[in-house]
């Protein structure tokens, strides 16, 4: 796949010379850059791709792909050289169309969802859906590439040349059906661009990523893209009508003249939630499928994950699954890593779940989600990540103290911030909350787990929010091993001597 040799007009691009240069491979990093390659000289926030270029030419590119402002930058180098020079208004979504058109392949079905939070959740009980129908899918986004071929992934949404490799590697495993998540970051930098949807998701907005994006509009408008650039006007949009947002998507996507499927509780909803009866180890659910009723069971904790499950169906529904063979698998469907998963058990009975909830809405879903579970208190270990949205620390630790009886402040990813810094400002929300739970500080995240699994009596549950999945810590420049599966598990044994 790397060796092939492609024209730029095979790959829908043009040099400003009319030559048609032959091309080996594509790059973003000038280090990668060998005779033949095509460099994409992209703008970045701090430094221009472009920049670069004169490295580029030195190590042998065949092309460069750019905007005015990086040709203008570079402009006596490549007036210097025999590179053919495209230059492009939007280099970014040109790069992720050539990128499609030098992999080829893809896997023959393709889904994505975005939204602030269920993006992980619901592309996993998609590929749980098609696992349970005998059909080769996989679920790409922030745990990797999960499913029936897996593949590690640095980001949610990888940028373009890596996101079309891998979707070409994956049809060549035999993978007929990938479900993405589609983050705001990937769509407002058009790493997306040249998938070929069959349908297109989207779970709620709320706030997150402010740090990136700056404002609310600006957040949803990336979101958006999925619908109004990515997303064919023959594909079709599965909508959580519940969402405030809900509707105004879907009306979006009904003006362009694309097929939306409204899932929730609203009466406009073709998948409709109409019931839910919990219980100590999950839930049952009746909900309408254009008008009909069916009553399934969910082995999984808390109400949200109904909405997950059903934004799911309607997907893989969107994609041409039977929706009878599709309500069928709802029972088989496990828990994703890391989203309110039972981490650990203790003799008491009493349960502890770790869930990747990171921003206030999905703190106050999670809790809230956990009460009809739960006979005694709840006790939350929350924090906050550093370099990222500030606004939102105060609101995390408000969102815990209205919604759990314990609150346990602790250190979640600090990077290059003082911990105890964020944690003051997530305390700070926690004590100005609406509640009156018990708030304590505690700065070692280990110490935090354990003093919440020790304050567990019989009917209580612990949840440990924010790093969900994840195995490690980053503190500075450092990833230290730390998992709060793995945690939990340790402080429950060693409470109840075990080892």
């Amino acid at each position: 796949m790397g060796r092939q040799t492609k024209s730029l007009a095979a790959l829908g691009l043009a040099a400003q010379s009319g030559r048609d240069a032959q091309i080996t491979g594509l790059t973003v990093d000038s280090r990668n850059v060998k005779p033949g390659v095509l460099f994409a000289a992209l703008p970045g926030a701090a430094v221009h791709g472009a920049e670069f270029i004169q490295y580029a030419l030195r190590m042998g590119a065949a092309a460069i792909l750019t905007d005015p402002k990086g040709a203008e930058i570079a402009a006596i180098e490549l007036a210097a050289s025999d590179a053919a020079l495209i230059v492009a208004q939007d280099p970014r979504q040109t790069l992720a169309l050539t990128a499609s058109l030098w992999f080829g392949a893809h896997p023959r079905t393709v889904i994505a969802v975005t939204g602030t939070n269920g993006k992980t959740s619901v592309s996993t009980f998609a590929r749980q859906i098609w696992e349970e129908m005998d059909i080769a899918g996989v679920n790409l986004g922030t745990t990797g590439v999960e499913g029936a071929w897996t593949h590690p992934l640095k980001h949610t949404t990888p940028e373009p040349i890596t996101l079309h490799r891998v979707m070409a590697e994956a049809a060549a495993h035999g993978i007929t059906h990938v479900a993405m998540e589609a983050s705001s970051h990937g769509l407002d930098q058009r790493r997306l661009d040249g998938v070929v949807l069959a349908a297109a998701g989207f779970t709620n907005f709320t706030q997150d990523h402010l740090d990136y994006h700056e404002t609310f509009e600006a957040y949803f408008a990336a979101k958006l893209g999925l619908f109004t650039r990515v997303l064919a006007d023959d594909g079709v949009a599965v909508i959580n009508l519940d969402d405030p947002k809900g509707p105004h998507v879907a009306d979006i996507c009904a003006d362009r003249g694309q097929e939306v499927i409204g899932v929730g509780r609203s009466v406009d909803a073709r998948l409709r939630l109409k019931g839910q009866r919990f219980d100590a180890t999950g839930q049952d659910l009746l909900f309408e499928w254009q008008g009909k009723a069916h009553q399934t069971r969910l082995n999984l904790i808390g109400g949200f994950q109904a909405d997950n499950v059903l934004l799911a169906a309607g997907l893989v529904i969107a994609a041409g699954g039977v929706p009878q063979d599709v309500f069928d698998t709802l029972p088989h469907l496990t828990t994703v890593r890391g989203r309110m998963e039972l981490a650990a058990t203790r003799d008491n009975g009493a349960a502890v779940f770790v869930d990747y909830a990171h921003t206030p809405d999905a703190v106050a879903t999670a809790l809230k989600a956990m009460r009809p579970h739960v006979m005694g208190r709840i006790i939350a270990i929350v924090g906050a990540g550093g370099d990222r949205d500030a606004g939102k620390r105060p609101l995390m630790g408000a969102a815990a103290s209205e919604h759990a009886d314990v609150v346990i402040i602790t250190d979640d990813n600090p990077r290059s911030e003082d911990p105890a810094t964020i944690r003051a400002a997530v305390l700070a929300g926690a004590l100005n909350g609406t509640g009156t739970p018990s708030v304590t500080e505690v700065g070692d995240r280990a110490e935090a787990i354990l003093r919440g699994v020790d304050g567990l009596s019989a009917g209580d549950a612990l949840l440990i929010a924010g790093k969900g999945h994840e195995s490690g810590q980053t503190v500075g420049d450092v990833v230290l091993p730390f998992d709060d599966v793995e945690q939990a598990s340790v402080a429950v044994a060693a409470l109840e001597g075990r080892i």
